[in-house]
């Protein structure tokens, strides 16, 4: 992927989702679960959006299709897997493409001081409202809000500023949140979200693999918590 497209994949997928079906429709937290999924099993962007193409051919085909849009993108994901797959496969043996020059131009460094200094607030912010309730979650919290700040000295330096290895850093930080809210957060809480995630994904389950369940169920417990908790998401790949 090219720089932009590289830390812009899942708003280029939802413009491309939302052209297809012919809407501007909010995607929905499953929609946003299955996008993260993607991501993290490394399906390039150029094949996201090819398997969202064969999905609404395949859709259209279908007698579903007849007169109904297509609405979720859980139905596109066995085709976007292999579009993946074949992607993988046309390019075994070719030269590696790192994207590590234009990726270093994706965001000019006052866009990228902007979006730590507002996620810093976010998580200072959230923190204050667990001091009451929650203290370790609260102590937590600051400390993460803490490591993202001094990531901006990063900013200042005056040589190359290597994104990829910005994005090592802010990965870093945004599981250790995940874990954090995965063990300190309510049971029923938990509950809460399991019950939506299973309602949402009930009539996929027989079309996915348990794999692919698995992840985007993952994915979806861990944006709602961060929800839940008014957390913002630290990647780069959230910076739009």
């Amino acid at each position: 992927m090219d720089g932009w497209n590289y830390f812009n994949y899942f708003t280029e997928i939802e413009e491309y989702f939302w052209k297809k079906r012919g809407a501007h429709l909010l995607v929905s937290p499953l929609d946003w679960a299955i996008m993260e999924a993607w991501q993290k099993a490394g399906v390039p962007l150029e094949a996201a959006l090819k398997g969202i193409d064969k999905a609404f051919e395949s859709y259209q085909r279908s007698r579903r299709g007849a007169g109904k849009p297509l609405k979720n993108l859980a139905y596109c994901t066995d085709a976007v897997l292999e579009a993946a797959e074949e992607q993988q496969e046309a390019a075994a043996g070719s030269a590696p493409k790192t994207g590590r020059a234009a990726a270093s131009e994706a965001f000019s460094r006052n866009e990228l001081k902007t979006y730590f200094e507002k996620n810093v607030a976010h998580l200072k912010r959230a923190a204050e409202k667990q001091l009451a309730q929650r203290p370790e979650i609260a102590a937590r919290l600051t400390e993460t809000a803490e490591s993202l700040s001094s990531n901006t000295v990063l900013l200042d330096t005056p040589a190359t500023l290597d994104l990829e290895d910005v994005e090592r850093r802010l990965t870093i930080l945004d599981e250790k949140l995940h874990a954090l809210l995965m063990s300190h957060a309510p049971e029923e809480l938990m509950l809460k979200i399991q019950r939506e995630v299973d309602a949402q994904l009930a009539m996929y389950r027989r079309k996915m693999k348990a794999e692919q369940l698995a992840m985007v169920e993952k994915q979806y417990m861990r944006k709602r918590l961060l929800e839940e908790f008014g957390l913002p998401r630290l990647s780069l790949f959230y910076l739009s």
